[in-house]
């Protein structure tokens, strides 16, 4: 039998055998109780996402990185993922890298034949500076793309933690690496295009990775982001508005408390809370390894 057969992706949806007879709502209705169903298959793999994310908040906070592979859709989700990070979290770009089978270009235009290439997953994985005491994470809807199963044996080779998101159970990709995470979303509306609910719990399942490892490492707040650069107007409101509301304080004072802060909303929301210099509230947030609720909590 036909491998791809086998995949659950690859399978035909319920109610989508006439696609095409159907009239545009009727379309559109059969699509949107078909996502209604992926938030479930994610809280199925809550467990094992949980598990995931203290590995890589761990090796992040020893200093290391996480960097996202895949291909195709999968690819580009990690790379989103990545670059959104930086502007929400006021982290490095480095901190979390999204590589994908064919490069940049691929981002824009499909090169779909590059992702069978197993070399090329290991190759591109040390090219973006991937070292032991990083994190890889492969992504592969049907869970055995070549190229990132070539990127995992080589983190595994280098000793690195392995972690792998797919749409289907039991896969290559699960049993090559040490925190696997299968969200069954099931058959596709339009039979094996995994860019719709497999993609859509993908981006689901890295939103949480991303944004609860950044909670973890501390540069959240309450649900407030609080590491965020005030870069630009919509920052700067952005950065003022955290410090109002987290210092319980006037926008005109939490503007103050921003450049007498040295622009950090994190050493301006403990300046307010512990009553306290820039000096001492810098090095408070040092001692608590940067969490703001630890170092307003402490007794320094």
């Amino acid at each position: 039998m036909d491998e791809s057969m086998e995949a659950i992706t690859e399978q035909a949806y319920g109610g989508s055998s006439k696609l095409d007879d159907l009239s545009t709502g009727e379309l559109l209705g059969l699509m949107n109780a078909a996502d209604a169903e992926i938030a479930a298959a994610v809280r199925r793999e809550i467990r094992r996402i949980e598990k995931a994310v203290e590995a890589i908040a761990g090796a992040l906070e020893r200093g290391g990185r996480l960097v996202y592979i895949g291909a195709g859709t999968s690819g580009r989700l990690g790379v989103l993922d990545a670059a959104e990070c930086p502007p929400t979290f006021g982290v490095s770009p480095d901190l979390i890298r999204g590589v994908m089978a064919g490069g940049e270009a691929a981002l824009s235009r499909a090169a779909e034949t590059s992702e069978d290439d197993r070399a090329a997953g290991a190759r591109d994985l040390i090219a973006a500076g991937f070292t032991a005491g990083d994190v890889a994470l492969g992504i592969a809807a049907s869970g055995r793309t070549p190229y990132v199963l070539g990127a995992m044996a080589k983190a595994r080779e280098m000793g690195a933690i392995t972690c792998g998101l797919s749409a289907n159970p039991d896969t290559e990709l699960s049993r090559a690496v040490d925190f696997p995470i299968e969200v069954v979303v099931g058959p596709e509306i339009l039979a094996g295009s995994t860019r719709l609910r497999a993609g859509t719990a993908t981006k689901m399942v890295l939103n949480m990775i991303s944004t609860a490892s950044m909670i973890r490492l501390g540069y959240v707040y309450g649900s407030l982001m609080v590491n965020v650069a005030p870069t630009n107007r919509k920052l700067e409101d952005r950065a003022r508005r955290i410090i109002q509301q987290a210092a319980n304080v006037s926008y005109e004072r939490a503007a103050e408390l921003l450049d007498q802060a040295g622009r950090s909303v994190r050493v301006a929301i403990v300046m307010e809370k512990r009553g306290v210099d820039r000096e001492r509230a810098e090095a408070m947030l040092r001692a608590a390894k940067g969490r703001v609720r630890e170092a307003i909590e402490s007794r320094g």
